[in-house]
């Protein structure tokens, strides 16, 4: 906008500036032929009233006089020369040392005798301008007896001053309205903004998993109206689409689990049929051993339930939501009471000099430590010389638990699947332990990180606000 009032104001400034300019030579050409048309009224009375014969050497005599009441009624300075451009008489002594020339040129000459007009005029750009027209001096019966000059000062100064002074003007009114323009551009770019701040921030609170608030479209200008439309229509239709992806990811996650605890319960099922078939055909109630294998059978069986009753404990600690707790722990109690149930020798426990204490659940903590710290064990099985550090310590308003490990490391092709339900590398296990330490950190407005390098080790932080 303010780009276009600068073009519109310099586009009326150049345009009044060639204007005035044509307006300038018209006004200057008209002038000068009403001047000549005065002057030669003058002249031709003169030769009139006169008692010498009209003839070209008699002329200085007519206008001896004549000459400069003439130039004195018209206020322009006039030179007669004879037919060959040689200085007759005029009214202005200085006139040829002026132009530092007495005689007419012969391209003047020339020139004035090729125009159909018999009359030619020429500019002098001198410190004041001015225009020197030549034309023929005739007697009565149209003979040529002179040459007219007339010495006509362009009245372009004083146009001039007039046009600087208009286009000052424009200048002023241009500043006045340019000034005008930019505080209107900035009200208006306020007003604007100010809306379009308020769409950004309920833009950048709009979520998949929560009910979104729709802009209030009553006191928003037709312009932004149809944006706000846009994005409230969008609102509607994310709802209904986070409500058919939240039902529809519910039941592709129950089935995945049914297909889960499926695919784990076969597995002992197998064996317990095979042992129950064998049995059925190899029992012999006489056997003197009967006792003996009766309780292999019973073993077998009671080992097949152990592992199912532990598949179910697993998928029943993932799907259980830890609800949250307002109980206040002091963390390095609860790591260390964690750590107590271990045995083994290479499990260092370094906590800080001083007391951090946090809102958290007891169970739950001792819970995400304890499956840290196993996977840990289980990547140090067979290393030679296995280290394992906990570390407990605060950073700004976060508590941070390190378990780190000199184990073998996760590879970069596991990396991404680390937190996965039922991914493990582990020839035994669900694959339900790390996800179900996010799942625990994640509803305690904590995280969890790791850093790993295969074959050295692997660092797990687990992040939680403090008290």
């Amino acid at each position: 906008m303010l780009i276009l009032v600068l073009i519109a104001f310099s586009l009326i400034s150049g345009i009044t500036y060639f204007q005035y300019r044509e307006q300038i030579k018209d006004y200057n050409k008209d002038r000068l032929e009403r001047k000549e048309v005065a002057i030669k009224k003058d002249i031709d009375r003169t030769l009139k009233e006169t008692t010498f014969l009209l003839q070209t050497d008699k002329i200085h005599l007519i206008f001896r006089d004549e000459i400069y009441e003439i130039a004195r009624i018209h206020g322009e300075n006039i030179t007669l020369y004879d037919l060959e451009g040689n200085p007759l008489i005029s009214s202005t002594e200085n006139l040829f040392k002026s132009y530092n020339q007495e005689n007419i040129s012969n391209r003047i000459l020339e020139t004035l005798t090729a125009s159909v007009e018999k009359r030619y005029v020429e500019r002098v750009d001198t410190e004041i301008p001015q225009q020197i027209s030549y034309s023929y001096i005739d007697d009565p019966k149209f003979k040529r007896l002179a040459i007219l000059q007339i010495q006509y000062e362009d009245s372009e100064s004083f146009i001039n001053k007039e046009m600087r002074e208009l286009l000052l003007r424009i200048g002023v009114v241009a500043l006045i309205v340019f000034i005008t323009a930019i505080f209107l551009a900035f009200i208006l770019a306020r007003y604007i903004t100010l809306r379009l701040k308020d769409i950004e921030e309920k833009i950048k609170e709009t979520q998949l998993d929560k009910r979104n608030k729709k802009v209030d479209t009553k006191s928003l200008p037709t312009e932004l109206l149809t944006l706000v439309s846009a994005y409230n229509g969008m609102i509607d239709e994310l709802e209904e689409s986070a409500a058919q992806l939240a039902q529809n990811e519910r039941e592709a996650a129950w089935r995945e689990m049914a297909k889960q605890v499926a695919h784990e319960i076969k597995n002992p099922l197998t064996p317990m049929r095979l042992t129950v078939q064998s049995f059925e055909r190899r029992f012999d109630p006489e056997d003197p051993e009967i006792n003996t294998k009766i309780k292999e059978y019973s073993n077998t069986l009671i080992q097949q339930i152990d592992t199912m009753s532990s598949i179910a404990s697993a998928f029943s600690n993932f799907a259980d939501m830890p609800a949250q707790q307002s109980e206040t722990l002091d963390v390095s109690n609860v790591v260390k009471l964690a750590l107590d149930i271990f045995r083994e020798r290479n499990i260092a426990f370094a906590k800080a000099d001083y007391e951090i204490r946090a809102k958290f659940d007891r169970t739950q903590l001792i819970r995400v430590v304890t499956n840290l710290v196993k996977n840990a064990i289980q990547a140090t099985k067979n290393t030679e010389s296995p280290k394992i550090l906990v570390d407990v310590q605060t950073i700004g308003s976060d508590v941070h638990i390190k378990v780190s490990d000199n184990g073998i490391g996760i590879t970069e092709e596991n990396k991404p699947k680390i937190f996965e339900p039922k991914f493990t590398t582990k020839t035994s296990g669900m694959g339900l332990g790390l996800a179900m330490v996010k799942n625990i950190m994640e509803t305690y407005n904590g995280s969890i990180n790791f850093t790993s390098q295969e074959g050295k080790g692997t660092v797990f932080t687990v992040t939680f606000p403090k008290e």
